[in-house]
């Protein structure tokens, strides 16, 4: 990697010092440095669309890096990374794509994630999303994410697109095994003619398994945001999605709830908030010497914090 690329690459990562652990980074289709540790093994698929990653049984706080940069314009990258987390492993995995486009192609990353958590496993996932480039083709991000929770397993997933995503279509489902626990915090940010799709689709089979949804986005300029959840209560269960949402300008977002209880003790509930920055909160701002401009800004950095 050059200058620039270890510059992309900061964008989306939450650490500078991931030399000391395992990690895996791809550009333009191909993976271009590796490390595998004590509790972390990074194998190639066979048929060379992506890797599996293997976090063995027990492991303490193993850390897992796996960015992937784009910076060829008209690349389309599509890749299959499968996660297996063993037996009362902890593990945190940090992921992400940064395209930098600076001519007329489109440049398109597919991200196929699939996680496969045993018996009292935890794992923390961290993924960011970014954009950048002068050129008129656009910066095309399509993540599929999908996630087995086995019994008294958690996963905790934070995602975040950050900014310069012309278009993205981001699917997450889950399924959950008894006392399994899902937690997912989603942040989008959109402008311009951007277009952001999420969908999430939880099925909670186990009895005492729980998930908890929370999208925050914020929709500027032209931009529009179409927001999908289904939670899907099969036993005794507990499942919670918030979208909340910030409209500016002539940004637009559509959310669609649907729960489907099929059991007496599934306990669903979805919320959705979606509104322009109310006038109060500028104004207040604003009598400590803040433009409106400033005001917004500050207003939106905390609600996407």
């Amino acid at each position: 990697m050059n200058v620039e690329d270890k510059e992309l690459l900061e964008k989306v990562s939450d650490t500078k010092d991931f030399q000391s652990m395992a990690y895996n980074i791809r550009k333009d289709g191909k993976a271009v440095e590796r490390k595998i540790t004590e509790d972390v093994s990074i194998v190639n698929k066979e048929d060379g669309s992506g890797i599996d990653i293997y976090i063995k049984e027990s492991a303490k706080n193993a850390f897992v890096y796996i960015p992937v940069l784009l910076t060829k314009s008209g690349l389309e990258d599509v890749v299959y990374n499968d996660f297996h987390i063993g037996k009362n492993a902890q593990a945190i995995i940090m992921a992400g794509c940064a395209i930098r486009n600076n001519a007329n192609k489109n440049s398109r990353h597919q991200g196929i994630h699939r996680f496969y958590l045993e018996e009292d496993s935890k794992v923390k996932y961290i993924e960011k999303h970014y954009g950048e480039g002068h050129g008129s083709g656009h910066k095309v991000l399509d993540p599929i994410t999908e996630l087995y929770l086995g019994k008294n397993s958690t996963m905790d997933m934070d995602t975040v697109q950050i900014k310069g995503v012309d278009s993205t279509v981001r699917m997450t489902k889950a399924v959950l095994e008894e006392k399994a626990t899902l937690t997912i915090s989603e942040k989008i940010m959109t402008a311009e003619e951007q277009y952001a799709k999420t969908e999430f689709e939880v099925d909670l089979k186990g009895k005492d398994s729980s998930a908890h949804v929370t999208s925050r986005s914020v929709a500027t300029e032209h931009s529009h945001q179409l927001f999908i959840s289904r939670l899907n209560g099969y036993n005794q269960c507990y499942g919670h999605v918030e979208c909340d949402a910030i409209l500016k300008d002539e940004g637009t977002v559509q959310a669609i709830p649907e729960v489907n209880a099929q059991h007496i003790d599934a306990r669903l509930i979805h919320e959705a908030t979606i509104g322009k920055i109310a006038g109060e909160q500028l104004t207040k701002l604003m009598t400590l010497g803040l433009t409106e401009a400033q005001a917004e800004e500050q207003i939106i950095n905390g609600f996407l914090k």
